[in-house]
C-alpha cells in the first residue's frame, strides 16, 4: 500500500456572519505557504483550505483529501473553529497539530483530546519533524499517557525560513486584498515587535526575542513575487532607519515598481520626513499607524511613548508626502460620549483620510486580561476581534457603549464615502450593516 503523505493546513474562516472585513482585508495564508514550501521539500503532499476563500465546506475537503495529518492556525477569535476542525480531523484518523499567533501565547487553552501537537514558537521545522516521528527538543506541546507534555519555547530565527509557496495564493488572486489594492501580497521581514505597549502582546512573540530577515534576502523575494502590490507584515516594518534605507537603495538599485503597506510608529515618521518621502518615491501607498488615542492621557495609560502632537505630525507628513497613513484608534472601556466625539473630532481636524476604530480589548495573554477579568461580560474567543464589547465599560451600559461606537464608525465611514476613498465597496451593503449593528449588539 502506498503511504499517505497527504497533508491538509488549514485557516480558518474569519466568522459564520457578516460583521468582519469580508471583501475589504482578506489575507493571504502565509504562515501555511511557508509551512507548505518546507513540507513539499521533505517529500509530503500539503494542501491548502483557507476559510477565507474557499466556497467548499471544510468537512467535504477533509473527506475529499483523507490526509493523515492537519496541521491549523489561527487567531484568538477563530479558537473555536479551529478546535471544530481538529475534531472532525482526530475523528477522520488523522494527527493534529496547531500553530499560530494564538496558539503559542495561549497553548493552554488548546489542552484537549482532539488535538495531538501544539506548537509554541514560528519553528515550522517542528512540524516535518513530528509527521518524520522525529520529537522536537522544544517549543511544543504534546499528549502522553493522558498528561501534557510542555516543552518550553524558545526565540526562531526568521533568516531560516524557506520562501513560501504562493500558488495558493495565485489561485486566488481575486481575493487576496488590502482595500483597494487587489491582489495583495504578503512579505515578512522581521518577527515580534521591539516595543513595549501596554495593551499589546506582539511584543512577547518569539520569546519576546525581535528577529529580522537579511534586508537583501527580502528584496530579493519582492523581486520573485508576480504581484504589484506588497504588503508587510511585520508589527513594524518602520524600525530601524539603516535598514529600510538599505532597502530603499536595493529598490532602486534593481528597479523594482510595486506598490507597499507596512506598519510604522507615528513618532518614526514625524522624525523622518525625507525618509518617508524615499518611500513614497519608491511605491509606499498604505502606513498603518497606531495613533491609539485623541488624547495623552490615554496615550500615557497605553505606554505608546508617544504624545498628541507627534501623531499629528506624523498625519501632516503622511499628508503632505501623499503616503496613505490608516491611523488605526482604541475607543476605550473608560469612555464616555465625549470621548467619542473626541477621537472624530481629532481626525477631522488633522484630514486623516484613513482610520480604523478598535474597541479595547484585553488580550488572553496579557497582563491587562487578568486586571479585566472580573468585569469580563463573554468568554467566547470568537467575540476578540476588536469589534465586540468583551468587558464591561466603565461609565456606561454596554449597549449604549455599543451604540456610540457604531455612530462613530457610521459618521467616519460616511466621511469615507464624501471623500470617496472607499469606492470599491457596496457602501449601501456596509451602511446597512452598520445601522443594524447599532440596535443588535448589547440588548
Amino acid at each position: 500500500m502506498k503511504e499517505n503523505k497527504k497533508i491538509l493546513l488549514v485557516h480558518p474562516e474569519i466568522s459564520r456572519n457578516k460583521y468582519n472585513f469580508a471583501g475589504v482585508i482578506e489575507n493571504e495564508p502565509l504562515e501555511l505557504e511557508y509551512i507548505s514550501a518546507l513540507l513539499k521539500e521533505r517529500g509530503f503532499a500539503p494542501e491548502i483550505w483557507d476559510g477565507q476563500v474557499e466556497t467548499q465546506p471544510f468537512a467535504e475537503r477533509l473527506h475529499e483529501v483523507k490526509p493523515f495529518a492537519v496541521y491549523v492556525c489561527g487567531r484568538t477569535r477563530q479558537e473555536n473553529f479551529m478546535k471544530e476542525y481538529c475534531a472532525a480531523a482526530k475523528k477522520a484518523g488523522c494527527i493534529t497539530l496547531v500553530g499560530g499567533l494564538h496558539v503559542q501565547l495561549n497553548y493552554k487553552r488548546f489542552f484537549c483530546r482532539e488535538i495531538d501537537w501544539i506548537l509554541t514558537s514560528f519553528d515550522i521545522f517542528h512540524i516535518a519533524d513530528i509527521l518524520t516521528g522525529t520529537e522536537p527538543a522544544h517549543s511544543i506541546c504534546f499528549r502522553h499517557g493522558g498528561e501534557w507534555i510542555i516543552k518550553a519555547a524558545q526565540p526562531f530565527d526568521i533568516g531560516r525560513l524557506p520562501r513560501p509557496d504562493r500558488s495558493y495564493f495565485y489561485a486566488h488572486t481575486g481575493r487576496y486584498r488590502y482595500l483597494e489594492l487587489l491582489p495583495c501580497a504578503h512579505v515578512r521581514s522581521a518577527y515580534c515587535c521591539p516595543y513595549r505597549c501596554s495593551f499589546c502582546c506582539r511584543n512577547k512573540m518569539n520569546c519576546g526575542s525581535y528577529s529580522v530577515r537579511p534586508i537583501e534576502d527580502v528584496v530579493d523575494e519582492i523581486a520573485s513575487i508576480d504581484c504589484e502590490n506588497i504588503y508587510f507584515i511585520d508589527d513594524d516594518f518602520l524600525f530601524d532607519r539603516r535598514r529600510i534605507e538599505r532597502f530603499i537603495a536595493l529598490v532602486r538599485e534593481r528597479g523594482i515598481r510595486k506598490k507597499y503597506v507596512c506598519y510604522g510608529r507615528a513618532d518614526f515618521v514625524a522624525a523622518n520626513p525625507g525618509l518617508m518621502r524615499e518611500l513614497k518615491d519608491i511605491g509606499f501607498y498604505y502606513v498603518l499607524t497606531g495613533l491609539e488615542a485623541a488624547d495623552g492621557r490615554h496615550l500615557k495609560a497605553y505606554n505608546k511613548k508617544t504624545a498628541p502632537q507627534t501623531n499629528a505630525e506624523a498625519v501632516r507628513i503622511l499628508n503632505e508626502t501623499g503616503i496613505n497613513m490608516m491611523g488605526m484608534f482604541i475607543v476605550d472601556l473608560d469612555f464616555r460620549r465625549k470621548d467619542f466625539l473626541a477621537v472624530y473630532k481629532w481626525i477631522r481636524k488633522h484630514d486623516l483620510r484613513h482610520s480604523a476604530i478598535s474597541i479595547y480589548t484585553p488580550e488572553m495573554s496579557s497582563e491587562q486580561f487578568s486586571a479585566y477579568r472580573s468585569r469580563l461580560i463573554t468568554k467566547d474567543p470568537g467575540q476578540w476581534d476588536y469589534l465586540h464589547v468583551v468587558a464591561k465599560p466603565a461609565n456606561m451600559s454596554v449597549k449604549r457603549y455599543y451604540m456610540y461606537y457604531h455612530i462613530l464608525v457610521v459618521m467616519l465611514f460616511l466621511r469615507g464615502k464624501k471623500d470617496g476613498i472607499y469606492d470599491f465597496l457596496d457602501y449601501g451593503l456596509y451602511i446597512r450593516s452598520m445601522l443594524k449593528n447599532l440596535f443588535k449588539f448589547g440588548g
